[in-house]
């Protein structure tokens, strides 16, 4: 599947309920929001109604944890229906999911659990994401997950097995800063050879988030604030990649929505410091 490259949205924050009321009643400085697809893909309820509320006023994205992509087991048809649905009733500008496992045998692990990065995954994982595709009519986006553990037959890197998803599958990338510097971190390699493998061209999000940083290994929690180190490769990945549309994600402890938009505007006086052009939503 082909598609044209999505625009570029500005700097956003990632919905949650705790801030609903003051969204809906104020006019934060946020150029869009990223939702959990799964948070409202139950039909009715007060959620989707506070949903369809917000997308009269903002840009939305969806972002999903359950889609599984690199699972072995059968595609999940009646979620990916959901998933569809719901698309065709937000309108997001698109549909995003992550690079892993999510669950077998009809078990949902609620988690996102790492894959080999062989040649004979690779096929498997393309075959996936372009049957999800043809599903949903659309092109989707994947994201690099954390990862704790690697597998020793393993092919390829990381970024080598995600450009050539993306090549292959025509699905675009959405480049967790965090993300990167918690792997590189655990596994001890240079995030900046990470950053530096990925297409510049395919890269459509940035997450920034925060994460616990545990002496001898780093968790991805996303109940921090971003740290220093992952504020300055943000700027690398400004550099590299250009304007690309970013957002803040917090997922736990989650603090006032002031305090959430000082990093926001951060977001956006980098993206103006390096790439001027980068205020300007298209």
């Amino acid at each position: 599947m082909t598609s044209a490259k999505p625009s570029f949205l500005g700097f956003g924050l990632g919905l949650r309920h705790q801030h609903y009321d003051e969204i809906l009643s104020g006019n934060p400085p946020i150029d869009w929001f990223e939702v959990i697809s799964e948070n409202y893909m139950l039909p009715g309820g007060q959620p989707l109604r506070t949903l369809d509320r917000i997308c009269e006023r903002y840009p939305v994205v969806m972002h999903g944890v359950s889609m599984s992509i690199a699972s072995t087991a059968p595609p999940n048809f009646e979620y990916l229906q959901a998933l569809k649905d719901l698309a065709r009733r937000v309108e997001p500008k698109w549909v995003s999911d992550h690079l892993c496992w999510t669950g077998v045998h009809g078990k949902n692990l609620h988690d996102l659990l790492p894959i080999p990065y062989t040649r004979e995954a690779l096929d498997h994982v393309v075959s996936r994401v372009q049957l999800v595709q043809d599903f949903l009519g659309r092109a989707i986006v994947l994201e690099n997950v954390s990862t704790y553990v690697q597998f020793s037959n393993s092919e390829m890197t990381e970024w080598e097995f995600l450009s050539e998803l993306s090549r292959r599958s025509g699905c675009w990338l959405l480049f967790d800063v965090n993300n990167v510097y918690v792997s590189a971190f655990n596994h001890g390699y240079d995030p900046m050879t990470f950053l530096n493998g990925i297409p510049s061209d395919r890269v459509v999000q940035f997450h920034m988030a925060g994460h616990s940083h545990m002496g001898t290994h780093i968790i991805d929690t996303h109940d921090h604030p971003v740290c220093e180190d992952v504020w300055d490769l943000y700027a690398a990945a400004l550099r590299r990649f250009g304007r690309v549309s970013t957002m803040i994600e917090r997922d736990d402890n989650i603090p006032p929505l002031d305090e959430l938009l000082v990093e926001v505007v951060r977001t956006r006086e980098m993206g103006e410091k390096i790439l001027p052009r980068c205020t300007q939503a298209e």
